[in-house]
C-alpha cells in the first residue's frame, strides 16, 4: 500500500513537470502577443473624437475618409494608410507616432499605444461604419449616458425618511456619516414658501395665523392655499420667461418694440394657474396654432418660438448669401431654445459638426432645423378677449384710471389755465390778422400778391376755380429765389387732401435751391393721416402726436406751423394747436438768392412720396414766428385751445414735476388701453416650410444631403422618426416635433422639468446645469431620486402642482438654514443638502416685496405691461428709461415691458437677466451697488417714505410702535428689545424714512432662509 501511494506521488510529479514545460513556452510566447483591442468600444470611439471630424464621409480632407472600412483602408490622396499587421507601411501610424495628426492636440501616450495595437493586431473592424455615439468614452457622452436610459422609477432605498424624497435624500447623507437639520421655525417656513410659490413676502395676520395654527395638516394647507393662490402662476412664470429669453423688443441694432406680444406671457401665467399637464404645456408653445387652429389662447402660446431677438436689418438686407446667413442664425436660436428648454441638450451645437461632446449628429441636427422651417416671426389677428373673462371690466377699469387722472390733472392746471384765457382775452382785442411777407391767393395764376416770390407750374400742376390742383404724382409749383434772408418763420396753407391715406407729400416748403435743406408741411409721411414739420434727415421734424386728419375731400383745413427763434415748432390746425409743441436745434438760416418755395412737393426733385395730391385755397408765407393769437387771427378763428407747453410754462417747479408723473401715466394707460383693445399678436406666422440640407461646416452656400423632420435618435424612443418626407407642411413638422418632445417614452422630457423645479426651490438643480444634462454639463448629485420623481411626475398626469407637493412636503425642504460647520466641511455647497441653503431674493422679488409691504402693489393681474421708458424712433427705436410713478407702474416686475436695449437699473443691480439670452440659472452676485440702490435710488426712497406713511398710519406715532410694525411687515417676526433700542434712537436722529431704508437694506429682508 505504501510503494503504491508513492508511485502515485511520483506519477503526479512527472505530470507537473511536464505540464510546466509545456506550459513555459506558452507563457514567454504571451510576453510578445500583441495585446487583444476592442475596436468599438476602443479604436472607435478614438476615431470618432480624434479623427473624423476632418476625414468623414461629408469632410474628406486630402481625400480620406476614416468613417468606415472600405474608404478607411482605400486611403487618401497619399496612398494606403493603414496596412494590417505593418506599422512602417501605415502612414496612418507614421502620421500619429510623429505628432502630426491630429494637428492641434496630438494623441496621448496610451492613445497611440492602442491606435499600434490594433494595426499590429491585423487593423480588424467592427460596427461599419463607424458609429461614434455608441459608447461613453473619456471625452464625449455615447447612448449609454445616464440621462438617455428610460426613466425607471427605483425602489425607494432603505433609509430614514417617511417621505420618497427624503429616503433618498438621507441615504446619501448616511454615505458620508452626515445628519440632516432640524426642522425650520413656522415663521421661517411661511416667508420661505411664501417667495417661492409667490415671489412675494406674507402678511403679518398671515403669520400669526399659520404659527398659532395647531393642527397636524397646518403645513399642507398652507402649500394648497399658496399653490391655489392666483400669484403662483406669476411667481413661475417668471422663472419660465427667463429660461425662453422672453423680450418685448426685437433686439439687434432696431430694437423695435412688440407692443402686442404680452399675450404670450399671461398665457404662461394662466397655464400654470390652471396647472396645465406639462406635456400639453409643452405641445401647445411648439404647435398650439396646428393642434387648435380655431383657440386664440393656443396660438398666444406659440410666442415661445418667436420669444427671442429678431434680426430684422439681417432678414431685409440685399445679398441673397447673408439673407440666409441670418436665417441659419434665426433656425440655430429656435432649436437651441426648444432642445434646452425641453430636453436639456445642445442640439444646437451641432450645427456645423457632429456634437463633440453628446450623441447628435449634424443630420440631426438640421433634422430638427427642418421641424421649425416654417417658423417667423410676425403679427397674426387674434381675440384678447379670449384669455380673460372679465375683459370688459378690465377696459372700464383703464377708462376709469383715465377719467380720474384727467380729473385731477385738470383739478390742478384751472386756476393756470384761466389766467392764460383772461391774457388771451385782452390780447385778441387788441390783435389783428398777421401781414404775411408772400401770399399765394391762385386767382387765375401763381404770383405772390404781396411780393415779387412768383411761382411756375411743373407737370400737371394747374390753377382753376381760384385754386391750386395737384395729382401727386407730377405737379408741383416752385417760385423764384428769395431776395432776402428767412430764419424764425411761419408756414400757413388752406388746404383739402384727395386721399387721406396719402403719405408723405409736401404742401408748403421752403428748401436751398439743391433740394439738401428744407422746412415744409407735410401729411402722413411718418404715420399716416398725421400733419408733421418735415425736414432734412427729419433733422427738426418729432411726433407733433395731433389727432388723426378725418377731413372730407371737398372740405377746406387751415394747417400752419411756426419755426420760433429758440428752435421750437408749433403746429395748427384750423387756428388751434395741433398736438404738442417740441424743440429741435435751429431755425435753418435760408440764404437770400439761394432760397426757394415749392407747392406740392415736399423737397428735392420730383417723384416717389414726396407729392402732394389735392388743392390748396391760398398759402402765406410769414417771416417771423406767429403767436397762437396771430394764427387763430390768421385762421378766423378764436384762440381758446391752451399748450400743454403754455401750462408748463406757467406752472412753478413743483406743479411741473406732478404734471410730468400725470401726463406720464396718462400715456402709459392710454398705451395700455390701445394694446388691451389690439386684435393683432406678435407671434409665429407659418410660412411654407422649406427643404432642408445638411450644410456643410454649417454653410448655407455649400448645401450636402437633402434630411425630413426628425427628432434625436439617442433618446431611443420609436417618436423620434417623424417619418415624413423632405418637404412635409410644417403643421405636420411641427406635431410630429411636439409629440416626439412629450413622448413619456422621451428619457429626458420629464427629467429636465423635474429639475428645473428642484432648482427653483432649493436654488440648485439634482443636475446643477438645468439647460444641459449632456458631457458637459453637470453629473446629478442623487440620479435614482431624479427618475424617482420624473417618473412620479408621469404617474400623476404631468401635474407641476404634484410636484411641488412632493418637494414642499418633505423635510428636505422643511430642514433649516443652520450652518453646520463639520457638515460643510464634508460637503461645502451643500450638494448632499444637510440643510437648506438660504437664497437670495431675485432682482423682480426685490421690488415686489418693496412694494408690498410699503402698502403700495397694485395687484392686477395679466394685461399689457407698463412702460418704464419714454421711447422715439430714428431708423433705429431708442428707449429712455425713467423711474416712473403712479398706480399703474406699481404693478408686479412681471408686468414691466421688457425690452432688449432699455435696461431697468435697479432691476440690474441684482442680476436681473438679459432678456436676450436664455438664462435657466441667474447668477448671484454681492456688490456695492446694491447697498447703494437699496439706499439711494429714487424708487427706494420713495418707497421708504411710503412704508412710513403706512407705519404712521397703522400704528400710530411711537417709534416703538412704528418698529414693532415694520419689522413684523419686512421680516414676519416681532423685533428683540434691543432693535427697539436702537432702531428709536436712529428714527429720532435719522427719520423714520431712513430707518426703512435700513431694514430695505438688510440682509434678512434679501434673503430667505
Amino acid at each position: 500500500m505504501i510503494r503504491s501511494q508513492d508511485h502515485w506521488r511520483t506519477a503526479a510529479a512527472m505530470c507537473l513537470l511536464i505540464l510546466m514545460f509545456a506550459i513555459v513556452p506558452n507563457i514567454a510566447q504571451a510576453d510578445d502577443a500583441i495585446p487583444t483591442v476592442d475596436f468599438d468600444r476602443q479604436i472607435a470611439p478614438l476615431l470618432a473624437s480624434r479623427c473624423l471630424d476632418c476625414h468623414n464621409g461629408t469632410e474628406s480632407k486630402s481625400g480620406l475618409n476614416l468613417a468606415q472600412s472600405k474608404t478607411a483602408m482605400a486611403g487618401g490622396d497619399s496612398g494606403e494608410v493603414i496596412v494590417p499587421g505593418s506599422l512602417e507601411d501605415s502612414l496612418l501610424w507614421d502620421y500619429v507616432s510623429t505628432d502630426q495628426m491630429p494637428p492641434k492636440k496630438p494623441l496621448t501616450d496610451k492613445e497611440k499605444a492602442l491606435i499600434k495595437a490594433w494595426i499590429e493586431g491585423g487593423a480588424k473592424w467592427g460596427r461599419d461604419p463607424i458609429d461614434p455615439f455608441r459608447y461613453t468614452t473619456t471625452s464625449r457622452a455615447g447612448y449609454d449616458w445616464w440621462c438617455l436610459q428610460p426613466v425607471n422609477k427605483p425602489k425607494l432605498p432603505d433609509a430614514d425618511g417617511s417621505l420618497p424624497i427624503d429616503q433618498f435624500i438621507h441615504k446619501k447623507l448616511a454615505e458620508k456619516n452626515l445628519t440632516p437639520a432640524p426642522v425650520a421655525d413656522r415663521r421661517t417656513l411661511i416667508r420661505r414658501l411664501s417667495f417661492d410659490l409667490l415671489g412675494l413676502p406674507p402678511a403679518p395676520e398671515e403669520v400669526d395665523a399659520f404659527v398659532a395654527d395647531d393642527s397636524p395638516d397646518a403645513y399642507a394647507k398652507l402649500v394648497e392655499r399658496l399653490l391655489n393662490s392666483p400669484h403662483y402662476g406669476e411667481r413661475w412664470a417668471r422663472h419660465w420667461l427667463d429660461v425662453v429669453r422672453y423680450g418685448e423688443s426685437a433686439g439687434f441694432e432696431r430694437d423695435a418694440l412688440r407692443d402686442n406680444f404680452w399675450a404670450y406671457r399671461d398665457w404662461v401665467v394662466q397655464a400654470f394657474n390652471a396647472d396645465m399637464p406639462y406635456d400639453e404645456f409643452t405641445r401647445l408653445q411648439l404647435a398650439g396654432d396646428v393642434l387648435r387652429p380655431d383657440d386664440s389662447t393656443a396660438l398666444a402660446a406659440t410666442g415661445f418660438l418667436v420669444a427671442g431677438a429678431y434680426d430684422e436689418v439681417g432678414q431685409k438686407q440685399q445679398s441673397a448669401a447673408m439673407r440666409a446667413v441670418v436665417r441659419q442664425d434665426e433656425l440655430e436660436d429656435m432649436v437651441s431654445v426648444v432642445s434646452q428648454t425641453f430636453l436639456g441638450l445642445t442640439v444646437n451645437c451641432a450645427r456645423c459638426h457632429d456634437h463633440k461632446f453628446d450623441p447628435i449628429s449634424q443630420a440631426e441636427y438640421y433634422q430638427m432645423t427642418s421641424a421649425l422651417a416654417g417658423v417667423h416671426h410676425g403679427k397674426r389677428d387674434f381675440q384678447p378677449e379670449a384669455l380673460f373673462s372679465d375683459y370688459d371690466q378690465r377696459l372700464q377699469q383703464l377708462d376709469s384710471q383715465l377719467t380720474a387722472l384727467n380729473t385731477r390733472r385738470e383739478q390742478l392746471v384751472a386756476p393756470i389755465r384761466q389766467r392764460i384765457l383772461a391774457r388771451r382775452k385782452q390780447e385778441q382785442n387788441n390783435t389783428t390778422p398777421p401781414e404775411p411777407f408772400a401770399e399765394w391767393l391762385f386767382e387765375g395764376d401763381l404770383r405772390d400778391s404781396r411780393g415779387e416770390l412768383h411761382g411756375t407750374a411743373h407737370g400737371t400742376a394747374v390753377v382753376t376755380d381760384g385754386r391750386l390742383v395737384l395729382d401727386g404724382e407730377t405737379a408741383y409749383v416752385a417760385t423764384v429765389p428769395l431776395a432776402t434772408h428767412l430764419s424764425g418763420k411761419t408756414l400757413e396753407a388752406w388746404v383739402s387732401l384727395a386721399d387721406l391715406d396719402q403719405r408723405g407729400g409736401g404742401i408748403l416748403s421752403v428748401q436751398t435751391l439743391n433740394g439738401n435743406s428744407f422746412d415744409a408741411i407735410v401729411y402722413g409721411e411718418r404715420q399716416s393721416r398725421h400733419w408733421l414739420a418735415g425736414s432734412n434727415n427729419f433733422s427738426r421734424t418729432a411726433d407733433f402726436r395731433g389727432t388723426q386728419e378725418t377731413a372730407n375731400p371737398d372740405e377746406w383745413v387751415h394747417v400752419a406751423i411756426v419755426y420760433r427763434e429758440n428752435g421750437t415748432i408749433v403746429g395748427y390746425r384750423n387756428g388751434q394747436p395741433y398736438g404738442t409743441a417740441y424743440q429741435k436745434p435751429g431755425p435753418v438760416q435760408f440764404l437770400p438768392e439761394a432760397t426757394q418755395v415749392l407747392f406740392g412737393l415736399r423737397h428735392g426733385s420730383p417723384g416717389g412720396n414726396r407729392m402732394f395730391k389735392g388743392s390748396i385755397d391760398r398759402a402765406r408765407l410769414y417771416d417771423r414766428a406767429l403767436s397762437h393769437a396771430e394764427v387763430a387771427a390768421s385762421a378766423g378763428v378764436k384762440n381758446i385751445t391752451i399748450e400743454n407747453s403754455e401750462i408748463l410754462a406757467a406752472a412753478d417747479t413743483q406743479l411741473r414735476a406732478e404734471l410730468d408723473k400725470i401726463d406720464f401715466e396718462l400715456s402709459n394707460l392710454r398705451s395700455q388701453a390701445k394694446r388691451y383693445r389690439s386684435n393683432k399678436i406678435y407671434s409665429n406666422v407659418p410660412r411654407k416650410a422649406d427643404t432642408v440640407h445638411v450644410l456643410r461646416r454649417g454653410n448655407p452656400a455649400k448645401p450636402a444631403e437633402l434630411v425630413s423632420a426628425s427628432g434625436i435618435a439617442s433618446t431611443g424612443t420609436e417618436s423620434a422618426d417623424f417619418q415624413l418626407k423632405p418637404d412635409a407642411p410644417d403643421a405636420d413638422r411641427r406635431s410630429k416635433l411636439a409629440e416626439w418632445i412629450t413622448d413619456p417614452q422621451n428619457p429626458l422630457f420629464a427629467r429636465v422639468i423635474v429639475n428645473r423645479v428642484w432648482h427653483y426651490h432649493f436654488g440648485s438643480g439634482l443636475v446643477e446645469t438645468p439647460n444641459d444634462f449632456g458631457f458637459n454639463g453637470a453629473r446629478p448629485s442623487h440620479p435614482e431620486l431624479i427618475d424617482w420623481l420624473a417618473a412620479d411626475l408621469i404617474e400623476h398626469g404631468w401635474s407641476l402642482k404634484h410636484l411641488h407637493r412632493r418637494i414642499l412636503m418633505s423635510a428636505t425642504y422643511r430642514q433649516s438654514s443652520q450652518r453646520n460647520p463639520a457638515a460643510a466641511a464634508i460637503d461645502g455647497n451643500n450638494r448632499l443638502l444637510w440643510r437648506k441653503s438660504p437664497t437670495r431674493l431675485e432682482a423682480e422679488d426685490v421690488r415686489d416685496a418693496v412694494l408690498s409691504i410699503s402698502g403700495q402693489l397694485n395687484p392686477q393681474i395679466g394685461g399689457p405691461g407698463y412702460h418704464d421708458f419714454t421711447t422715439y424712433v430714428h431708423n433705429a427705436q431708442f428707449y429712455d428709461m425713467r423711474d416712473p410713478v403712479g398706480a399703474s407702474f406699481n404693478r408686479r416686475s412681471l408686468y414691466r415691458t421688457w425690452v432688449r436695449s432699455g435696461r431697468n437699473h435697479f432691476l440690474d443691480a441684482f442680476d436681473c437677466p438679459d432678456p436676450s439670452t436664455k438664462t435657466p440659472t441667474r447668477a448671484v452676485t454681492t456688490t456695492p451697488l446694491q447697498a447703494l440702490a437699496m439706499m439711494n435710488n429714487s424708487f427706494v426712497l420713495r418707497m421708504s417714505d411710503q412704508l412710513a406713511a403706512r407705519l404712521t398710519h397703522e400704528f400710530g406715532e411711537a417709534p416703538a410702535d412704528q418698529i414693532r410694525g415694520a419689522t413684523r411687515l419686512a421680516f414676519g417676526r416681532l423685533p428683540a428689545d434691543e432693535e427697539i433700542t436702537v432702531g428709536a434712537a436712529f428714527i429720532k436722529e435719522h427719520g423714520l424714512p431712513a430707518y426703512c431704508r435700513v431694514l430695505f437694506n438688510s440682509n434678512e429682508f434679501l434673503y430667505v432662509d
